[in-house]
C-alpha cells in the first residue's frame, strides 16, 4: 500500500510538472534552458533529458573545510545541469539520518561514512539499488572489486563511492624533526623510542583529540582498529568486525593495551586524557604546525590536511607525514583505511543524474586538486593530485601489504557509530572505568 501510494505521489506531482510547464508555454515565458543560453542536455549525466530547475539534497558528516570542498566540487555538475545541489552537513550525521528516514523525511542522497549505517537502512527499504539505475557493468568500469564488495549490501549496491581516506598515517613536525636530528621511526618499538626521547628533549611527542559532536570517540576507534591490524592476522579482524571475536576478549584487549602504553602517559599526551577528550579533531592538528610547535606527533587520515591552520602549517615543508610502522613483522605492513558512500534515499531523475556523476572522477576533481583528497575512481587522473605528498599517500596505499576498511565503520550502526564509540570515550575520560564492563556493554549492544 505504501509503495502504491508513492507511485501515486510520484505520478500526481510529474503531472502538475507538465500542467506548470504548460502554463509557462502558453504565456509566452521561456523555459530554463532557453533564458540561459544553455544547452543542459548537452552533458553525460542526463540521458539527454533537460532537469534544469531541479535539486538534489544531500546530507552528510563533512562540515567547515571539507564542506566547503564538496560545494565547491560540484559546481561544474551544476552548471552543466542545471540542476541545483543543496548539501547539508552535521556533526550529527549517524543520528539524524536514520532519524529523517524513519520519519519519512530522507534526503535525496545520504553521505555515509559508515558502511555499516547504510546497511542498516538498507535493511530498512530506505536506500535504493544504484546497479539497477547505472547496471554492473558500467560499476566495474569506474571502480574495482574491492569496492564494488564493499557496496553489495543485502542484495543490492547500496551507492557510489566518493572519497577513499588513508589513515595509517603519523603527522610531525618537521622543523624539530630537523634540528633535533629526529628519523622516522620503521617499527612500533621505534615510534616508542622516538617518544620517548622527544620527552627527554623538553617537548611533548603527541597532540591528540576525540571530540566530534554526536560522533565523539571514532579517532580512539582508528587507534584500536590501526593496530588491531598490527597485532592479529587480518582474519582475526574480520573476526571481529563479524561479531565472531568479542570486543572483551584478549584479541580486542592487547590492541587496547598498545594504545593506552601512548594515551594515558601524561607525558607523551598534550593536556593529557583531559585533553584528549575535550579537543576537537580537527583542531588536534594544529599544535604540530609552526616554527614553535606544542606538540610533535599527531595520527590521522589524509583528510586531516584540510582542517590543518591557515597560514604557517605547509605540508611538506613544515609538516610531513610517515606511515604508522607495523609492531609484528610477520603481519607486514597493513594499511587501515575508509570512505564515504553516497547512497539514493529517493528516486527522481535528478537523482540519478547525481548518482552517476558522483560514479565519476570527475567529481571529485576540484577536492582532489585542494589536496587531502584520496579517489576511489578508477578513472580519477594522477594528474590531478597537487602535490608529491598526496602521491606519496596514495603510493603507502599501493604499498599495503594488507588492506582493511574502517571496522566500526563496517559494524552494525548500533557498535560501530554506537556504543564502540561512547564506551571508549569513557574508558578515555574516566581513570576509574571499569574496561571489562565497558567492553561487555559493546558486545551486549550487537544486534542478534
Amino acid at each position: 500500500m505504501k509503495k502504491t501510494l508513492t507511485i501515486l505521489l510520484v505520478l500526481t506531482a510529474a503531472f502538475m510538472l507538465v500542467l506548470a510547464g504548460c502554463a509557462r508555454e502558453d504565456e509566452g515565458g521561456e523555459d530554463m534552458a532557453e533564458a540561459s543560453g544553455v544547452d543542459y542536455t548537452d552533458n553525460p549525466w542526463t540521458d539527454g533529458q533537460d532537469l534544469s530547475g531541479t535539486e538534489v539534497t544531500i546530507f552528510g558528516a563533512f562540515v567547515d573545510e571539507d564542506a566547503a570542498r564538496f560545494n565547491k566540487s560540484v559546481e561544474i555538475f551544476e552548471e552543466e545541469t542545471g540542476i541545483n545541489i543543496v548539501y547539508e552537513g552535521s556533526g550529527d550525521f549517524e543520528t539524524l539520518v536514520t532519524v529523517r528516514a524513519e520519519g519519512g523525511d530522507p534526503p535525496d542522497i545520504a553521505v555515509f561514512p559508515q558502511p555499516g549505517l547504510a546497511n542498516d537502512l538498507v535493511g530498512g527499504g530506505y536506500i535504493y539499488d544504484v546497479a539497477e539505475w547505472l547496471g554492473m557493468d558500467y560499476l566495474e568500469s569506474q571502480y574495482s572489486q574491492a569496492w564494488i564488495d564493499l557496496a553489495a549490501m543485502q542484495g543490492i549496491q547500496a551507492g557510489v563511492w566518493y572519497r577513499a581516506n588513508v589513515k595509517s598515517l603519523v603527522w610531525y613536525n618537521i622543523p624539530t624533526f630537523e634540528a633535533e636530528g629526529y628519523e622516522v621511526p620503521e617499527t612500533w618499538d621505534e615510534l616508542l623510542a622516538l617518544t620517548d626521547e622527544i620527552v627527554a628533549d623538553g617537548y611533548t611527542p603527541w597532540a591528540i583529540g576525540i571530540e566530534s559532536s554526536g560522533a565523539t570517540g571514532w579517532v580512539a576507534t582508528d587507534w584500536i582498529e590501526d593496530i588491531m591490524l598490527r597485532v592479529h592476522p587480518p582474519e582475526v579482524y574480520d573476526q571481529w568486525v563479524a561479531g565472531e571475536v568479542k570486543f572483551n576478549s584478549p584479541e580486542v584487549k592487547e590492541a587496547i593495551d598498545y594504545m593506552t602504553e601512548v594515551w594515558f602517559n601524561e607525558d607523551y599526551v598534550l593536556g593529557g586524557r583531559e585533553g584528549i577528550v575535550l579537543t576537537p579533531f580537527g583542531d588536534a592538528i594544529a599544535p604540530i604546525t609552526g616554527e614553535s610547535p606544542a606538540a610533535i606527533l599527531h595520527r590521522q587520515a589524509n583528510f586531516i590536511m584540510g582542517f590543518m591552520p591557515q597560514g604557517g602549517a605547509e605540508v611538506g615543508e613544515t609538516v610531513g607525514f610517515f606511515y604508522l610502522p607495523p609492531i609484528k613483522a610477520e603481519l607486514g605492513r597493513p594499511v587501515l583505511g575508509a570512505g564515504d558512500i553516497y547512497s539514493p534515499m529517493n528516486d527522481r531523475p535528478e537523482i540519478r543524474a547525481a548518482i552517476k556523476f558522483f560514479s565519476q572522477g570527475i567529481s571529485a576533481k576540484g577536492w582532489i586538486e585542494a589536496g587531502g583528497f584520496a579517489s576511489p575512481h578508477q578513472d580519477a587522473d594522477l594528474g590531478w593530485y597537487p602535490s608529491d605528498v598526496d602521491r606519496g599517500i596514495a603510493d603507502i596505499l599501493q604499498q599495503a601489504t594488507t588492506f582493511r576498511f574502517d571496522a566500526s565503520d563496517l559494524m552494525p550502526g548500533a557498535v560501530g557509530a554506537g556504543t564502540f564509540w561512547t564506551e571508549i570515550t569513557s574508558f578515555v575520560n574516566d581513570a576509574d572505568a571499569d574496561l571489562d564492563t565497558l567492553l561487555d556493554n559493546i558486545d551486549a549492544s550487537y544486534p542478534q
